[in-house]
């Protein structure tokens, strides 16, 4: 192949990549940490270590679909947007068709890494993890708080966990995926009100518009509602203070994200958001912890 075709191929990949965020891994990692939470809950800290590997890949290429999808729901509001107009579909470097394309094949191949051990139920989680992935950025039009709706695509691996490793999904499973639909409102609370301006001229409807001014005490409210669900859940699953230590750590962080948002500033609204990968990562290591410090190896 000549070396020209070469550099176009490379560069096609590239656009693929920002495409589908792979250079920005914070929605992997939101999308992640629910699900080993519920990995290692519901195997008592010893999960089928085929089903972590699986789960993570299929939050990758997950994300990277919703993420694709995401980009063609808003191609014609996204280049109205100061932070979004030189994604590549909003700046017209990969067309429709491709975007298309290339959700569908993501979805897909997620689809068929469970195929080999899935059961009837888990099946059809996996559509309805597909739907939802797929019908969330749709929500924007006509939702007040889509990112509610977000929360239940974004958490939606909790009872997918649940049914591969105990084949049904019991009631603590959906109290955990409450607790993420109440986190995911809280951070991308956060995220929408940095864009808030532009939302409000292309007339997107987001949490940070419903909320008004009072969304940065609807931000830790939605913290307080999470942390109370899951505390609830781990408690209930015989955690003890090692979980409880995870989850302390975790309300200081929120207290510290209140710190940034109160002003209502863009760039440290942006920063907090970030921020709720380490609030996901401490109530793993609390739940993580417990059960090794308990003697349970998880492999």
């Amino acid at each position: 192949m000549p070396p020209m075709n070469w550099m176009a191929l490379k560069n096609r990949l590239d656009e693929y990549e920002k495409l589908m965020r792979l250079d920005k891994p914070i929605g992997t990692l939101l999308l992640l940490w629910p699900t080993l939470w519920a990995l290692w809950l519901s195997a008592a800290g010893r999960p089928d270590w085929v089903w972590v590997w699986v789960f993570a890949l299929g939050t990758l290429l997950m994300r990277s679909a919703g993420c694709v999808i995401n980009d063609y729901a808003d191609k014609d509001f996204d280049p109205h947007v100061e932070r979004t107009r030189e994604r590549p579909l909003a700046a017209r470097r990969v067309s429709p068709r491709e975007a298309l394309l290339l959700a569908a094949g993501l979805t897909v191949v997620s689809l068929l890494l469970i195929l080999p051990r899935a059961t009837p139920l888990l099946l059809v989680l996996a559509v309805v993890a597909a739907f939802l992935a797929a019908s969330y950025p749709f929500t924007k039009r006509f939702f007040a708080i889509p990112q509610a709706y977000l929360g239940i695509a974004f958490g939606f691996g909790i009872p997918m966990a649940y049914a591969a490793q105990l084949g049904r999904v019991p009631p603590e499973a959906w109290v955990l995926l409450l607790a993420n639909v109440f986190w995911a409102v809280a951070y991308d609370t956060e995220y929408a009100m940095v864009d808030r301006p532009d939302d409000l001229k292309i007339g997107i409807k987001t949490s940070a518009i419903t909320f008004g001014r009072f969304d940065v005490l609807a931000v830790m409210l939605c913290y307080v509602a999470a942390f109370g669900l899951i505390a609830w859940v781990g408690l209930g699953a015989g955690l003890s203070w090692p979980f409880l230590a995870g989850m302390l750590v975790a309300v200081g962080l929120a207290g510290y994200h209140y710190t940034l948002i109160r002003e209502r500033q863009g760039p440290a609204c942006f920063k907090a958001f970030l921020h709720n990968n380490w609030v996901g990562a401490a109530i793993f290591a609390g739940i993580a912890l417990d059960y090794l410090l308990r003697g349970v190896r998880p492999f």
